[in-house]
């Protein structure tokens, strides 16, 4: 059943995100201002939702493990992290390629793009932190901890351009665009919620295998 699953979530990602970039890229109109650049819009935002959905999923598995100890919510908490971080390296890379032409500079300093990169890095940190405790408790412990701490930064990402006089736009929503431009982002934004899925349960499997072994070579002795 599980292979099934993660099969029928691949293909639906996979189909989603070839149907979001034909739409995305050659049926959508060109920005009034903008022109084409505006197209890579429906992988940044889409990327940027992501990232932040996959954050907020370790946050709820780490306050789940701290209070039942149980190990499968430290593995979708790691999971969660490790999928949460590439999406945030491909908001930061196609946030860059976006503002060169549109801002005249690869990276600014500005409240949105500051804070998307200290979340970057936090949660760097944080699966650092899991790959540098040899203790399976004290490390899932741990690890749950700091997770729900450095989910701060996440509303402060959120309302960075509300908060501060940001370079960066408000959030985009089917109020503030165009309709022929809205079909193409729900498009991207359902492919990577289904690779979000996909990714997340492959890594947990990879994990639970990975715990499974380590405990079978312990009860054999192995030094290791």
């Amino acid at each position: 059943m599980g292979r099934f699953l993660d099969l029928g979530l691949f293909i639906i990602a996979s189909g989603l995100l070839l149907l979001g970039s034909i739409w995305g890229l050659w049926i959508a109109p060109p920005e009034a201002m903008m022109g084409d650049v505006y197209r890579i819009m429906f992988v940044h935002v889409p990327s940027a939702w992501a990232a932040l959905m996959a954050y907020t999923t370790c946050l709820v598995a780490s306050v789940i493990y701290l209070f039942s100890g149980k190990s499968g919510a430290d593995h979708v908490a790691a999971a969660s992290a490790e999928v949460g971080l590439v999406f945030n390296a491909l908001l930061l890379i196609t946030g860059s390629l976006w503002g060169r032409p549109t801002w005249g500079v690869w990276w600014t300093w500005d409240p949105r793009l500051t804070t998307a990169a200290i979340m970057f890095f936090a949660y760097a940190g944080y699966l650092a932190l899991r790959g540098a405790i040899d203790d399976d408790r004290r490390r899932s412990t741990w690890c749950a901890v700091v997770g729900i701490i450095i989910y701060a930064d996440i509303p402060i990402v959120w309302f960075s351009v509300k908060m501060w006089n940001s370079l960066h736009q408000l959030q985009s929503s089917p109020k503030t665009m165009d309709p022929a431009m809205v079909t193409p982002l729900r498009i991207g934004a359902f492919a990577f919620l289904f690779a979000f899925l996909w990714l997340v349960r492959r890594r947990v499997v990879a994990l639970r295998l990975r715990a499974q072994n380590d405990i079978l070579m312990m009860n054999e002795g192995d030094p290791r």
